[in-house]
């Protein structure tokens, strides 16, 4: 049986008073059956691990750099997070492939460095509207699982965690249904299985595209939605609780 979790992607939010009330209310939360990973933004890090100490909440960071160190100027690398008390890190959002114009090679490459500085990557994939609607997702998804199984092979999947984001769902109000969300996700899982099928059984894969405690409850039921990736509501103490309530109820 999988474990579910639910992660927080708290985006380019947050401030000093703010966080703390936050983190007060989220580090009781109960983490037998769900797991729970917020992801501040960088400033924000040392608050939330510091906050998150002897608690069942985990803290990641937004992205990494594929470098372990050098002249990259405004980078981070995965050793420096994992020094820090990081434990999760997000790869290859939706929102830096297109703001960033990161590619699925330079994401794949991306989970490598986290793999080896002993961090759990959180590897996003997912369609644009436009492609959904030219039936092209599995084929932009497969694209985007090619290039991380490719480079990254199964021995980084054996620590890492898939993210399916459909892009016209992210903060639009939109959410695939459950039959959309698990038709996508049993296809990463096949994919996957082609790999490593051993590794396909247990992975956990997320669904992220707004996702509210409205509708996590029908979206977690379904057999290959392992959790979620939460965007504005896990700004909300209690709504991002219903949420992994929800996934702690499907477990």
């Amino acid at each position: 049986m999988r474990k579910k979790m639910v992660a927080g992607n708290w985006k380019m939010n947050g401030g000093l008073a703010s966080n703390e009330s936050l983190l007060q209310q989220l580090r009781s939360v109960d983490v037998s059956r769900a797991g729970m990973v917020v992801f501040p933004p960088f400033p924000y890090l040392q608050q939330c691990v510091d906050h998150a100490a002897g608690s069942g909440l985990e803290i990641g960071a937004q992205d990494l750099s594929e470098f372990e160190n050098g002249a990259y100027t405004g980078e981070v690398s995965g050793g420096m997070l994992a020094e820090l008390g990081c434990r999760y890190v997000l790869v290859g959002h939706s929102e830096r492939r297109t703001l960033h114009g990161e590619t699925n090679e330079q994401v794949a490459r991306k989970a490598v460095a986290a793999h080896r500085a002993g961090l759990v990557p959180v590897v996003c994939v997912g369609e644009t509207r436009a492609e959904r609607e030219s039936e092209r997702t599995e084929a932009v998804i497969g694209s985007q699982l090619a290039a991380l199984l490719g480079v990254a092979g199964s021995d980084v999947l054996a620590s890492a965690v898939l993210a399916y984001e459909p892009v016209w769902a992210i903060g639009t109000g939109l959410t695939a249904s459950p039959e959309q969300a698990q038709e996508v996700h049993a296809f990463i899982r096949t994919r996957v299985a082609a790999v490593d099928a051993s590794r396909a059984s247990t992975l956990q894969i997320l669904y992220g595209g707004s996702v509210k405690g409205a509708n996590a409850a029908t979206l977690f039921a379904m057999p290959d939605v392992d959790g979620g990736l939460v965007g504005g509501a896990s700004l909300v103490a209690t709504e991002f609780l219903e949420i992994h309530r929800a996934a702690a109820f499907a477990a």
